[in-house]
């Protein structure tokens, strides 16, 4: 084995190892009286974010201490942008959801390399789904090889995401769309990657650590993550937000491009 492939071996199994650790340590403040409180741009915030944030940070920086980091809840270090690797993690990913004892939130954190992911773990706790990826291997699900649903066909309740974008797709004789939400991004996007949503949409205003793991993945099962420009992100850059974003298969995401440019 060549040492850049140890490299990203040793690094895929603490990736493993420390997202498996965070979900564990989750799931004990998980439907529990914890203190909670709201950042900027009413956003809220818990005790159980920042254990667990810091546990992903002394594990993960421990074992590479030249890789950068950045974080949803920890202070940007800029240093980040001055290396070649970096963690990108979101330690709750839909921490409404966590709060509100639902069962969709995630721990979400991707190894990118040159602005682009090479390491991806999507962690979902509560109902124990572990989706992995790594660039050029394939992406699974608890072990198990997954896929992007194939074909261009609009299904819109398969589909989820912000009304304001469904509707662009249904149209305005189709029916009533029926409430269907998962408040991680992370896992929305990675139930398109596992074939069990067709496509998925996401506002604007989302960040690195929302989308780095499971753009990852979803490449990897076949499909893709893209503006509606159709072009791929690009992550640990100075500015970290993105703006309207498409996630499905292949030739579902061209048509839908296609059709939202001109609705």
């Amino acid at each position: 084995m060549q040492a850049a492939d140890a490299e990203i071996a040793h690094d895929a199994a603490l990736l493993t190892q420390t997202v498996r650790a965070a979900g564990a340590l989750a799931r004990t403040m998980y439907r529990t009286d914890i203190r909670q409180w709201t950042k900027s741009g009413s956003s809220p915030v818990s005790e159980a974010d920042i254990a667990v944030d810091e546990l992903i940070r002394q594990r993960l920086q421990a074992a590479t201490p030249d890789y950068g980091w950045l974080s949803e809840e920890s202070v940007d270090d800029r240093s980040r942008l001055r290396k070649q690797r970096v963690w990108i993690v979101d330690p709750i990913d839909g921490t409404r959801a966590y709060l509100g004892g639902r069962q969709d939130w995630s721990v979400s954190v991707a190894l990118v390399q040159d602005g682009r992911p090479k390491l991806a773990a999507v962690f979902a706790p509560a109902t124990d789904e572990f989706f992995f990826a790594s660039d050029g291997g394939g992406a699974t699900l608890n072990g198990e090889p997954i896929a992007a649903s194939a074909g261009d066909a609009f299904d819109i309740d398969r589909m989820a995401g912000p009304h304001f974008l469904l509707n662009r797709v249904r149209g305005a004789s189709s029916p009533e769309l029926r409430n269907y939400k998962i408040g991680s991004l992370a896992l929305r996007i990675s139930r398109v990657a596992q074939g069990a949503l067709d496509a998925a949409f996401v506002g604007g205003n989302s960040r690195d650590w929302d989308l780095a793991a499971a753009d990852l993945l979803l490449h990897e099962a076949g499909g893709r993550l893209t503006s509606l420009q159709g072009e791929a992100l690009a992550y640990n850059r100075v500015e970290v937000t993105h703006q309207v974003l498409v996630a499905a298969g292949a030739a579902r995401s061209a048509r839908l491009i296609a059709h939202l440019a001109t609705h």
